[in-house]
Parts: C-alpha cells; structure tokens; sequence
C-alpha cells in the first residue's frame, strides 16, 4: 500500500478526500518530525519508532573485497505491537469490521454473592 492508496482508504472512512489526504499528511509529517528530533513515537496496538544511533564501523567492499570505514550514522527502528504482530503472524484473526489493533470492550465484573 503505499500514500495514495492509504488515503483512499481513510477517505471511505471520512467520506472526504480532501479532510483524509490532509489527515494522512499530518500525521505522518508529525511522526517524521518527532522521531528526527530523537523522540519515540509510540502508538498503542500499532507500534514503535525510534532514531538509534548505529556506531561507526569497518565494512567490507562486496566488489573489491577491501575494508572500508562507515562512519557513525542515526537509523529509524521500527517494533510492531503485540496486537500487530499477532494479526501479520496468523495468531488472531482480523475483524471483518472496525478498527483491529483497538483493544475490545471490558467484560463486565460479576458481582460476588
């Protein structure tokens, strides 16, 4: 799936085009910007991005054979949420509708006689 075709989705959603291209911007605009600026950005259900910072180190050249030096850099780790992870592994099954990373309702406490 890639821009175009998530927008889509969320315009079915909102039934706008316009108000979900601009939501799908936005969001993805602030998550770039935190996560560039060192924070964590954590969305429950979904998952984790982190900017780590990957030291330097002594790489080897595939062509050549020849060692060359990688200087340190900063990448982007991404950790999916146990609910993510359960649904991409097969371990629970989507819902036909709604949102599928939300947490269901509580079952009710029985009262104790």
């Amino acid at each position: 799936m890639n821009k175009a075709q998530l927008i889509n989705v969320v315009a079915k959603a909102t039934g706008d085009r316009a108000t979900a291209r601009l939501a799908v911007e936005s969001v993805l605009d602030a998550i770039v910007r935190a996560v560039a600026a060192g924070e964590v950005v954590s969305v429950t259900g979904f998952g984790s991005l982190t900017r780590e910072e990957r030291p330097a180190h002594t790489a080897r050249n595939p062509q050549t054979g020849e060692r060359v030096q990688v200087g340190a850099t900063h990448v982007v780790k991404f950790r999916p949420g146990a609910r993510f992870k359960a649904l991409a592994a097969g371990r629970r099954a989507m819902p036909e509708s709604g949102n599928c990373i939300q947490k269901g309702p509580k079952t009710p406490k029985v009262a104790r006689p």
